[in-house]
């Protein structure tokens, strides 16, 4: 893959697995405090490739060693860094994203807008973004305060202005039209199943829904397998085999 850069010029660092699938291409994205490196995307994309599928990795700007500031992230501007990376793709290319947590309300919300993705999976996808920001942030102090005690993120108004605007993604999921996989833990302790669920019902397109149980918010070596099996069935049928 070329330089990837989004409308700010900010770099977008990425890694591309090969795979013999021609004419398709999968992009990850990751959620809040993440980046491309995280276990679960890098299995994800090294089994999927293992498998056939040219898979990119993607580093929201202002986290992991992409350019650009992480209080400017949220999820209005990985929109615009995940339309540019779907700006460099070939139209005669079929893109799937796939998208963890804040980064499945990303794919949700750039999907019902662009039909430039072909197919959507949304891994622990956050769907109420208000309720998150409320019951994740509550009391504490936009650019004083760090989320989840981590100083290396320190919490922005950008951030939590940016989830409270948004409120949820059910009005953009029920305008989704590419086929949708759904894949949450049960024991998900940071974006609640129901999260997921609310986001399937919403969904008028051709849709699955999978729970794996206990199988927490950023599932594990366990749950991997499963995560790459159901992808792999879920977009065969639908962009073929070559």
């Amino acid at each position: 893959m070329n330089d990837l850069q989004n409308p700010a010029g900010e770099r977008l660092d990425h890694h591309f697995h090969p795979g013999g699938r021609r004419g398709s291409l999968v992009i990850l994205g990751h959620g809040l405090t993440g980046n491309m490196d995280r276990p679960l995307l890098v299995a994800a994309a090294e089994g999927l490739s293992a498998r056939g599928w040219p898979c990119l990795r993607i580093s929201f700007s202002g986290n992991g060693a992409s350019q650009g500031r992480f209080e400017d992230s949220n999820i209005t501007k990985h929109i615009q860094d995940l339309k540019a990376v779907l700006a460099t793709v070939p139209d005669y290319v079929r893109v799937a994203y796939i998208g963890h947590s804040m980064g499945a309300a990303v794919g949700v919300l750039t999907a019902a807008q662009d039909l430039r993705i072909r197919a959507l999976v949304s891994l622990a996808g956050m769907t109420h973004t208000a309720d998150f920001a409320e019951r994740e942030f509550r009391g504490l102090v936009p650019g004083k305060d760090s989320i989840w005690e981590d100083e290396a993120f320190p919490l922005s108004a950008a951030l939590v202005d940016d989830l409270k605007a948004i409120g949820s993604t059910l009005d953009a999921a029920a305008r989704v039209a590419q086929p949708w996989l759904l894949i949450h833990g049960t024991a998900d302790d940071l974006v609640p199943p129901d999260d997921g669920r609310d986001a399937y019902a919403a969904a008028h397109s051709e849709k699955q829904w999978l729970e794996i149980p206990g199988a927490g918010h950023v599932f594990d070596e366990e749950s991997y397998p499963q995560i790459i099996e159901a992808v792999d069935a879920w977009l065969t049928p639908r962009f073929g085999t070559q």
